[in-house]
């Protein structure tokens, strides 16, 4: 087998892998979540260490309150109706006499527990699953060029992978017509002889 054999096969296992890894995390960060009616989202800070550190793909699905437990990880709304959540731990759930539900929380690496309770209304979700350091290049940017990021990077991942495929496939077709002309068998036997 000749050198430049060896690096063809070599890339295109490379980018086979790359698009398989590419795949699986598309897989993991958009397209189950959306089949489970799941939402993901980030860890941003150290608070549930060392389980969930900064850049953690948490994926979490809507709870009823009453199903919630002590020792559930849910996403909430830190304010309600404002977009920022944070994503810790249940310690303890409070029922009034009249039916009503607030969640004790606490961050799994901090000392104390939140300070106000969190009411049913803010809660996003139950985490489902986490991935830790899956949504780490989140991190690098801020708020609303986030989403345009992810977007962006998922489009260049899906040309790289459809330009690897259309580029193996050309490939092929190319080897197959070498097999088929005159006299390719002869020069493909001088190559390993050589």
């Amino acid at each position: 087998m000749s050198l430049r054999t060896v690096r063809t096969v070599t890339g295109k296992a490379v980018a086979l892998l790359v698009t398989g890894l590419v795949v699986v995390v598309l897989a993991l960060a958009v397209v189950v979540p959306k089949l489970m009616g799941a939402t993901s989202y980030t860890i941003l800070t150290g608070s549930m260490r060392p389980k969930m550190p900064p850049g953690t793909l948490v994926v979490v699905k809507p709870v009823e309150p009453d199903q919630v437990r002590v020792g559930d990880v849910l996403t909430y709304q830190i304010e309600s109706g404002k977009k920022a959540v944070a994503t810790h731990r249940v310690e303890r759930v409070e029922v009034t006499f009249s039916g009503t539900y607030s969640f004790i929380m606490k961050g799994d690496a901090n000392q104390v527990a939140d300070p106000s309770p969190v009411r049913p209304e803010q809660v996003r979700g139950k985490r489902v699953y986490a991935v830790p350091y899956l949504a780490y290049p989140s991190l690098l940017v801020d708020g609303d060029v986030r989403e345009l990021v992810v977007m962006g990077s998922v489009v260049l991942l899906l040309g790289y992978a459809l330009f690897s495929f259309a580029g193996a496939a050309r490939d092929h077709r190319a080897t197959r017509r070498r097999r088929t002309e005159p006299g390719t068998a002869a020069r493909e036997l001088e190559e390993v002889g050589s």
